[in-house]
C-alpha cells in the first residue's frame, strides 16, 4: 500500500472519529451543512471515477442518484406507509421493510446492475457523444420515475422515508467511500483507468480492453452514486423526481471540475469551496448593515458569483484547483 493511500486512510479515520464529537459542539445549521457536504463528497467522488480517471465525461450520474434514492426509499418505507402512499405496490415489496444500511447497499447494487446494462453500449462512445448519451439516460430515468406511479408516486412527493442520517453516520459512509475508491484508483486497476484516459490506442496496444475498463469505472461509480442517493433520500425524508434533475447535475459538475477531476482530494475541495461560497453569498443576498455602508439585498448574487468563479477556474486552472494531485502529496504528480 502506497504512503499516500496510508495517509489518506489515516486522515479519513481521524475525520470519522471527530464526527462523533462534532454534534456536541456544532449547531443544527452547521450539522446540516456538514451532512449535505458529506453526501456531496460521495456523489462528486463517484462521478469523478469515470469522468476524471477514464476520460469519459458522463452527465448521467444523477440518474443513478435518483434510482438509489427511490429504491432505498421503497425498501425502507414502513408497511403502513406503503399501504397508504403506494397501494398498488407489488406484494413482494409491499410487505418488506428494511433498515437503512441494507436498503442502501441494495440500492447501490441495483444502480450497478443498471450501469452494466446501460454502459455496454454507451461506454463504446467518446467525447461529446457519450456526454449527450448519458444525459439522455438521466432524462429517461426522470421520465420513468414520473410515470411509474405505482412505485414512485409519480410527480408527487415521495414521503415517509426514515430520516436517520446523522453527522457520524454520514461521515462513516464518506470515509468508507473514499477509502474504497482510493484503494481502487491507486492500484493496478487505477493505472489501467488512467492509461485509457491518456491514450486509448496505446492502452489497447498493451492488451487493455477500453470497453471493460470504462465499464468498470462507470459501474463502480454508479454503485456509489446509488449509495449517495440513498443517503440523500434518507436525510431529506421527502423528495420528488425534480430533486434529482438538471440543477443537481450542474451543481455536482461544478464541484467536480472546480476541485479537479483527476483527484479524490479534488472532490472534497470542490465540495468545500462551493458549499462555503454558496452559504456565504446566500447570507449576503439578504443585505447587510455595516454601519458606515449599507449593502442592499442582492438576490441571485450567489449564482452569479459562482458562475464567474467557474469561468475563471476554467480559464486559469482548466484541470481544477488540485488538477490530478492529492492533498497528501501536493506539488508532485500522481
Amino acid at each position: 500500500m502506497s504512503r499516500r493511500l496510508v495517509l489518506m486512510l489515516g486522515g479519513a479515520c481521524l475525520l470519522a472519529l471527530a464526527g462523533w464529537g462534532l454534534p456536541m459542539v456544532v449547531s443544527d445549521y452547521g450539522q446540516r451543512l456538514l451532512i449535505m457536504g458529506c453526501i456531496s463528497v460521495i456523489l462528486v467522488a463517484s462521478m469523478g471515477l469515470a469522468n476524471g480517471f477514464t476520460g469519459v465525461f458522463s452527465l448521467g450520474q444523477v440518474g443513478f442518484v435518483a434510482i438509489g434514492a427511490y429504491v432505498s426509499g421503497i425498501l425502507s418505507l414502513s408497511v403502513a406507509d406503503k399501504a397508504a402512499y403506494l397501494p398498488d405496490l407489488p406484494a413482494f415489496l409491499a410487505g418488506v421493510q428494511m433498515g437503512t444500511v441494507p436498503a442502501t447497499l441494495i440500492a447501490g447494487a441495483v444502480c450497478a446492475g443498471v450501469a452494466v446494462i446501460v454502459g455496454l453500449p454507451l461506454m463504446r462512445l467518446s467525447g461529446h457523444h457519450v456526454s449527450v448519451a448519458t444525459m439522455g439516460f438521466m432524462i429517461i430515468v426522470n421520465s420513468v420515475i414520473v410515470n411509474a406511479d405505482s412505485f414512485t408516486r409519480g410527480a408527487r412527493t415521495f414521503t415517509g422515508v426514515p430520516t436517520d442520517i446523522t453527522l457520524p453516520v454520514a461521515l462513516i459512509w464518506t470515509v468508507v467511500t473514499l477509502a474504497l475508491l482510493g484503494r481502487l484508483i491507486y492500484s493496478p486497476i487505477g493505472l489501467a483507468l488512467r492509461s485509457v484516459r491518456e491514450d486509448t490506442i496505446a492502452a489497447q496496444a498493451v492488451g487493455l480492453s477500453v470497453l471493460k475498463t470504462r465499464l468498470l469505472a462507470f459501474t463502480v461509480g454508479a454503485f456509489f452514486a446509488g449509495v449517495g442517493g440513498s443517503l440523500y433520500g434518507h436525510y431529506l425524508g421527502s423528495f420528488s423526481a425534480q430533486t434529482f434533475f438538471f440543477p443537481l447535475m450542474v451543481s455536482l459538475i461544478i464541484m467536480l471540475v472546480l476541485g479537479g477531476m483527476g483527484s479524490l482530494s479534488g472532490a472534497v475541495v470542490g465540495v468545500v469551496v462551493v458549499t462555503a461560497l454558496s452559504e456565504i453569498l446566500r447570507n449576503l443576498e439578504r443585505g447587510m448593515d455595516l454601519g458606515v455602508v449599507v449593502v442592499p439585498p442582492l438576490f441571485g448574487a450567489s449564482q452569479v458569483v459562482l458562475g464567474l468563479l467557474f469561468i475563471l477556474v476554467m480559464i486559469y486552472r482548466p484541470r481544477g484547483l488540485l488538477e490530478d494531485r492529492e492533498l497528501t502529496s501536493f506539488g508532485r504528480k500522481g
